[in-house]
């Protein structure tokens, strides 16, 4: 059974499963897509892929390895336009590669929690960050994304729930997020489409 036939067991998920099936891409630089993600936190696209575009030119190809990255002096990535905190969390992020482990062969070997509590070491990277992480760079099919804002105003509106108890909308969401294990991923994919009508991640940060 595919993931569109699973989740349309769900009356109120099923009318909004329109279009063409995703496909969960691989991102084999685990390292690289985390710097991305956090550059891109709090910004519009637009701005975020100047940012992006900028941090790439610093290197001879657009595959820097984590060394490279930390021999990038700190005032250098502030003059691409990151702040102080996200150059700082950058550079943590290629630090911790280098003593920890970042690599796929690393992290696929673990569940999601394992990849959560692994990467949450990093200063700068909280839950929602490596939540997005294991669905954009490893795939994973079955990540509910309970704090993203995006995914809380969608459930709010299609499933008419009252968030004004922030614990008890927690709890509905997450009640109602389990019926559509082990695909959830999926579900979270199209509740941000039918939100914004087009395939984006809408989230917040950490």
């Amino acid at each position: 059974m595919g993931y569109f036939e699973h989740l349309s067991k769900d009356k109120k998920l099923a009318p909004i499963l329109n279009g063409t099936p995703y496909k969960l891409k691989k991102q084999k630089l685990v390292y690289l897509h985390l710097c991305g993600s956090i550059m891109s936190q709090q910004l519009s696209t637009k701005v975020a892929a100047v940012i992006w575009k900028r941090f790439l030119a610093l290197f001879e190809d657009d595959s820097p390895t984590p060394e490279q990255i930390l021999a990038i002096p700190y005032e250098t990535l502030r003059g691409i336009g990151l702040s102080n905190a996200k150059a700082n969390y950058v550079q943590n992020v290629a630090r911790f590669t280098m003593e920890q482990g970042m690599n796929w062969d690393l992290l696929k070997k673990m569940n999601d929690e394992e990849v959560v509590s692994h990467l949450i070491q990093i200063k700068g990277v909280g839950r929602w960050t490596t939540e997005m992480l294991l669905m954009f760079a490893l795939g994973r099919e079955d990540v509910f994304a309970v704090d993203d804002l995006g995914i809380q105003t969608a459930m709010k509106k299609l499933y008419k729930l009252d968030d004004s108890n922030k614990k008890d909308f927690r709890e509905r969401m997450l009640k109602i997020s389990k019926k559509w294990s082990p695909y959830r991923t999926y579900a979270c994919l199209h509740l941000w489409n039918w939100k914004d009508a087009a395939p984006v991640k809408n989230a917040t940060s950490d």
